[in-house]
């Protein structure tokens, strides 16, 4: 039996491994194409995959099992759950991965895209800029229809020439700004608000006029210390949370 392929990740040892292997594996399971095979590799295959123990993938597991995106059946072996939904909650713990998970799951739709003024509010983090290169998404659940959130990024000219738009339709930008375009990710700043929805905001999301909703703002840096990204997103407050993960050294 065809079985699902995970994407790969590259540890980061200064954070628990099973929690970096359980959103790497989450955003593959949310990011799979329709018609991707729904049983996983055995807990020894990923665990290779991983190049973690076979505790440490067997924990990872048991997160993705509480949050109902797999389940496990014991001799038949571990299988996708199709009808998972991944509208909750946005959680962080200082992993890429996490952003990507995060962000997954979900179809897109592309607004626009093209270059436009840096805006007054974001100049500080774009100073040797005049323009740079904006994308407007608009996302939603991929069962119901309904739309979760609608992004706007913008993105530095000569890091945009690289992007395509295809990439873009199927992952987040995090992830095509890594894994497709190549950019090394040095680290992502995250600020989550809580906001009224304004007109704009209110119709993409087909919600009432200052309605809530969470507004997350995201400042990837590469490994030369730039800023490459932007990313502003506005989430349904009805439809998701936030929590932080704080770890003991």
């Amino acid at each position: 039996m065809t079985v699902f392929a995970p994407d790969s990740i590259a540890l980061n040892r200064k954070l628990p491994l099973w929690y970096q292997v359980s959103q790497s594996l989450r955003a593959s399971i949310l990011g799979r194409s329709p018609g991707a095979p729904l049983r996983l590799p055995t807990e020894e295959q990923l665990a290779e995959h991983y190049g973690v123990s076979v505790l440490t993938m067997r924990q990872a597991l048991k997160e993705l099992e509480n949050e109902g995106l797999i389940t496990r059946h014991r001799r038949r072996g571990t299988f996708i759950e199709p009808s998972a939904r991944s509208g909750s909650p946005v959680r962080l713990l200082g992993s890429v991965d996490a952003i990507v998970a995060q962000q997954s799951g979900e179809e897109t739709v592309l607004l626009g895209h093209g270059p436009e003024p840096v805006p007054g509010d974001l100049a500080e983090h774009f100073p040797d800029l005049a323009e740079a290169v904006a994308y407007r998404r608009l996302r939603r659940d991929r069962e119901t229809g309904e739309p979760t959130n609608w992004a706007e990024n913008l993105v530095r000219p000569e890091v945009a020439d690289r992007i395509d738009l295809e990439d873009l339709a199927r992952w987040p930008m995090t992830k095509v700004l890594r894994d497709a375009v190549g950019v090394r990710i040095s680290r992502i700043t995250d600020t989550v608000q809580a906001r009224l929805a304004d007109p704009e905001t209110a119709g993409l999301l087909d919600v009432p006029l200052l309605s809530p909703i969470l507004h997350y703002t995201g400042v990837t840096y590469d490994d030369g210390g730039r800023v490459v990204d932007v990313a502003r997103i506005h989430y349904r407050g009805d439809r998701f949370s936030f929590s932080v993960t704080v770890e003991a050294d």
